[in-house]
């Protein structure tokens, strides 16, 4: 029981002084008499259930059927704990904080493949990325995947547990044995891992009855990605002469709030508020900096689903708030809230939520998303095609990269909507010959 009473003593301690700071700042006009009386009951709470917790854990230390470190246990408190807040609170290992960061920084050191998971077990190969190691090495699209190192990849491995797996330090060397079509047995690749830079933009061309529309398609929000999508808008409109921008944001999660706010940037006059920042302990407004790069005359629409959401969602509402595009598409998943990043000892951290966001107009679309302009949904024929293209690629894998092109070479229902929101604002404007 000592160490039970001494782990308490460290809990209460940890706790009192920040409970004591907040409530001296949340009540700020009581009596003296009236706060000490307010920050002892406050007090008393918090050791009270903290008693509970811990009498609690002494209780499955001693006679849950099977032991488990301790470990374990406080990290699924932890958890238990955060994801009780809402869905976006959470714990991270150091693990999980070194893969976080490394996605956020979209670089890290890798191999260079787009992957998912095999039918059957084992990981399958998407695609290589150019000029990286698996490229370098032959890995192939459809290849799959049954061994890294000595770790075999079983019906249960996860795709996260593939990559902790193969990423690494630069310079340093694994082994991953593929199977391949044709081939008797696996057979093994060692590879040197190298720093792989993640695109985060993609951008080309859409030759229509309209003329030259670009096309820019934004996957999240990392720390490269305003220079990539200034490279991709500059090379658009300067070299290729579009006469109309899409920005597709389907499907993109979001990412950095920096970096959503430095690509409102290139689209906002300058001086104007792109984002206020409300929280128990925190109030930040964002204006804009620089003067647009987008000409005036250049029409812009932006696709979005249910599954644009948070910093794709501020860039969109931007653009909508100050009638700077055409929002076509579908509701959007509706994230208005702000995480930060805390450490915790032994090389832990805590996602936390500390504040909500509000767009130009003062909306927070937390739970509430964004109602796009025109709504339009994927149509019966595009569902059908899709599905269709997602049973081959599991029938056939050794064609998967062929199938990933034409999924991005389709134009669907959205797409096909936007590009005639273009044309018939080039008519309007009598741009078109």
């Amino acid at each position: 029981m000592k160490v039970l009473v001494n782990l308490l003593l460290l809990f209460s301690i940890s706790l009192a002084f920040p409970s004591l700071k907040e409530l001296e700042k949340e009540n700020q006009k009581l009596s003296p008499s009236e706060l000490n009386k307010t920050v002892k009951d406050n007090l008393k709470t918090e050791l009270k259930y903290l008693n509970l917790f811990m009498q609690g854990y002494e209780q499955i230390k001693q006679n849950y059927v099977v032991d488990k470190p301790a470990k374990e246990l406080f990290e699924n408190a932890l958890r238990g704990m955060l994801q009780k807040l809402d869905p976006y609170s959470t714990l991270f290992t150091p693990q999980e904080l070194k893969d976080f960061t490394e996605d956020t920084e979209g670089e890290f050191g890798g191999l260079g493949i787009e992957i998912t998971k095999a039918k059957g077990g084992g990981i399958l190969v998407i695609t290589p990325l150019e000029g990286t190691p698996a490229w370098k090495a032959g890995i192939q699209p459809g290849d799959i995947i049954v061994k890294v190192n000595n770790v075999t990849l079983g019906p249960d491995i996860t795709v996260m547990k593939a990559v902790h797996l193969m990423r690494g330090k630069p310079g340093t060397k694994v082994t991953i044995w593929i199977k391949r079509k044709g081939w008797e047995k696996p057979k093994p690749f060692t590879l040197t891992r190298a720093v792989i830079k993640v695109k985060s933009v993609k951008y080309k061309v859409l030759n229509t009855k309209y003329g030259k529309i670009g096309y820019i398609k934004v996957t999240q929000f990392q720390e490269s990605t305003p220079k990539e999508f200034k490279k991709a808008i500059l090379d658009l409109v300067n070299n290729k002469h579009v006469k109309g921008l899409i920005i597709d944001m389907r499907f993109n999660p979001g990412g950095l709030l920096s970096s959503a706010v430095s690509m409102v940037d290139m689209f906002v006059p300058k001086n104007k508020v792109v984002l206020k920042i409300k929280g128990k302990n925190e109030y930040e407004v964002y204006k804009s900096t620089h003067k647009p790069i987008i000409p005036k005359d250049i029409p812009v629409v932006v696709l979005v689903n249910q599954a644009t959401a948070s910093a794709a969602e501020i860039f969109t509402g931007n653009l909508k708030d100050y009638k700077l595009a055409t929002i076509v598409g579908e509701k959007t998943f509706g994230k208005g809230c702000v995480q930060n990043i805390f450490p915790l000892p032994y090389g832990y951290a805590v996602k936390l939520t500390t504040a909500y966001y509000y767009l130009p107009k003062g909306e927070c679309i937390q739970g509430r998303g964004i109602k796009p302009d025109i709504e339009v949904k994927l149509s019966k024929k595009d569902k059908e095609f899709l599905k269709k293209l997602s049973e081959e690629e599991k029938k056939h894998p050794e064609k998967i990269l062929e199938y990933k092109k034409q999924r991005e070479n389709y134009i669907d229902n959205q797409l096909k909507t936007a590009i005639e929101v273009i044309g018939k604002k080039l008519k309007e404007e009598g741009k078109l010959e």
